[in-house]
């Protein structure tokens, strides 16, 4: 009998399959109002405008545009990149600090290959995105999780796992996947301090800065102000999520040679094609009006979700308030299972994500994930209303 199993490498047997992925066929039928995806909304993609560069790339670039390139991308989109930071924050980057990807999401993966050995710590937020879970379990690291509060983390449970060894913490600063939360500034500072001495790589995932339809932008904890700073960026929820363009920034030029090796060795480089038409997107366009579009889009759609919670929801059940981003979360009585509650909420039409995933470790599973981003407002109204009477009927309320 040839058994495949025998064959498989322990890292693909320890990393789970995604669970958000393996319920989007289920939640995409076009009866079910699905708050489970983290899909930006259509109606955001700038699609003439797109069509308008990649005729302009096909003509003013030519081959270049369809031929191999280099590793770290092309040079124009890496420079913009690191002239947008410089000018919302301040920093110093230059073209050389910017590795163009494949997704923010490769990312994950090459930053685990390059780190991380089996019983390698990494800290990761509670609970944290389910795909960087995903991306890391493949090299069999120990997690280590430190509570996610309002301000930020829990300092002294950071601290006890910094204390325990880590070569990397995950962070996701900005409107967090999945709860929603953002970091304060004092939060920032604490967490920086705890960090600041430690050889330690802090990676901040930030594929939602831009959209924050509430409040003031707040500087980076790790970034340039500490020697191992990473900060991840995407286009996926500013331009396109199609084309699969994300980038790293870093100031450890010697990590960034190590990831860009990593890089080669899984794809060579990104699409040159989608890199050229960004660019020019990016140069024919004004991102920054374009933004102002997405930030009212998303703002009138999490406060139909907040407020319509707040009319059909049991008064026992919490649930987070965004200031950008895409998603919030739902804490429900400890006797309710999430994952038994979703297969009772499909029944009516309405999909969410359960808690439990997002926990690198078995956490609560009375929570679940909310996106608000790709339902218009009289929709998460009624879909609301409709998950409110599944929980009512799960409560006995």
């Amino acid at each position: 009998m040839n058994d495949i199993d025998e064959l498989l490498s322990d890292g693909i047997k320890a990393t789970p399959p995604s669970f958000v992925r393996s319920i989007l066929k289920a939640a995409s039928d076009p009866e079910v109002t699905s708050f489970a995806g983290g899909l930006p909304n259509p109606i955001s993609f700038p699609q003439q405008k797109l069509l308008e560069s990649m005729e302009r790339v096909v003509a003013e670039q030519g081959a270049k545009a369809f031929q191999y390139s280099a590793t770290a991308g092309i040079d124009e989109l890496r420079q913009w990149v690191a002239d947008r930071y410089n000018h919302r924050f301040g920093t110093d980057y230059v073209a050389d600090d910017v590795l163009i990807t494949t997704g923010s999401q490769q990312i994950l993966d090459l930053l685990g290959k390059v780190l991380l050995d089996k019983g390698d710590g990494v800290i990761v937020e509670k609970p944290t995105y389910l795909a960087a879970i995903q991306a890391f379990a493949l090299n069999q690291p120990v997690f280590y999780e430190v509570e996610l509060t309002d301000e930020g983390l829990d300092i002294d449970e950071l601290n006890a796992a910094l204390d325990a060894g880590a070569k990397m913490i995950y962070l996701i600063p900005n409107f967090q996947n999945p709860t929603g939360l953002t970091y304060t500034a004092e939060g920032r500072r604490q967490v920086r301090e705890a960090l600041r001495g430690r050889n330690i790589v802090v990676v901040e995932d930030d594929p939602y800065g831009e959209l924050r339809f509430e409040g003031e932008s707040l500087p980076y904890i790790g970034g340039t102000n500490l020697p191992h700073g990473v900060v991840m960026g995407s286009f996926s929820k500013t331009v396109t999520p199609g084309f699969r363009m994300g980038y790293l920034l870093t100031k450890d030029h010697e990590l960034l040679r190590n990831v860009s090796i990593a890089k080669e060795a899984a794809d060579l480089h990104t699409n040159v094609f989608s890199q050229y038409v960004v660019y020019d997107y990016l140069t024919h366009n004004s991102l920054d009006e374009h933004l102002v579009k997405i930030r009212d889009l998303y703002g009138a759609q999490a406060r139909a979700m907040v407020e319509a919670m707040a009319e059909y929801f049991p008064a026992d059940v919490s649930y987070t308030v965004p200031e950008g981003g895409m998603f919030l979360w739902v804490t429900l009585p400890g006797s309710v299972d999430t994952m038994e509650l979703f297969d009772k909420a499909l029944a009516r039409n309405v999909a969410f994500v359960p808690g439990a995933p997002f926990y690198a470790e078995p956490g609560a599973r009375s929570t679940m994930r909310l996106n608000f981003t790709n339902a218009d407002e009289d929709t998460i109204r009624d879909g609301i209303r409709r998950l409110a009477e599944c929980i009512r009927e799960e409560l006995g309320a």
